[in-house]
């Protein structure tokens, strides 16, 4: 990304933060290269703080940190839109966002790939999903061609109820091995409406 850093005094730009799941603006702050660099590196969003004069990772200290989702630049090269998962409030006040809205999304799926998302940056032990990541790519294909022959098979039956549970698996399964690749049912999502033109 070629960023225009010089284009203030202070070598800063502003970095406007947006949910991926809900579209919603959630805070701003200001980045240096520094601050985008560490961004990059360890997918949680860090700033210069202009208040500490340092380096700031948000949610060092509350545990609320902005897991990195994407990076763009304006057409100016001077600010950034970067999209971030939300762990816990964003706001120093404790809500949701810094304009005191509630940052709600009412699309489940949305709300669950936030969750894998978390849960691949943030391991945990406990977490059944941590240890699919843990694990490697290749068991997570291989999870996923299981419960997609558990679905044939249920298909086959009159279960109705046993067919939406293995169905239920395979999404959730491959929504795992969707990250695990780098990639969100949006990605999918814009493939099939490329071919639906």
């Amino acid at each position: 990304m070629q960023i225009d850093f010089q284009k203030s005094a202070d070598g800063l730009v502003p970095a406007i933060i947006q949910d991926p799941a809900t579209n919603k603006v959630l805070m701003l702050g200001y980045m240096n290269q520094e601050a985008l660099d560490k961004t990059l590196a360890e997918k949680k969003v860090t700033f210069f703080s202009r208040s500490k004069n340092r380096l700031w990772t948000k949610g060092e200290e509350s545990g609320n940190f902005l897991l990195l989702q994407d990076i763009k630049i304006d057409c100016d090269h001077d600010t950034l839109l970067i999209k971030a998962n939300p762990v816990g409030p964003v706001c120093h006040t404790g809500a949701d966002t810094c304009w005191d809205e509630q940052n709600v999304s009412n699309d489940f799926l949305a709300k669950l790939e936030s969750v894998i998302t978390d849960r691949k940056n943030n391991p945990s032990e406990k977490s059944y999903t941590s240890q699919l990541f843990a694990r490697g790519i290749n068991k997570m294909a291989q999870k996923v061609g299981e419960e997609a022959v558990e679905v044939v098979i249920e298909a086959k039956d009159n279960n109705d109820n046993l067919f939406l549970n293995e169905s239920a698996d395979l999404l959730f399964h491959y929504l795992i091995l969707l990250q695990a690749k780098g990639f969100q049912l949006a990605d999918v999502i814009a493939v099939l409406k490329e071919r639906h033109k």
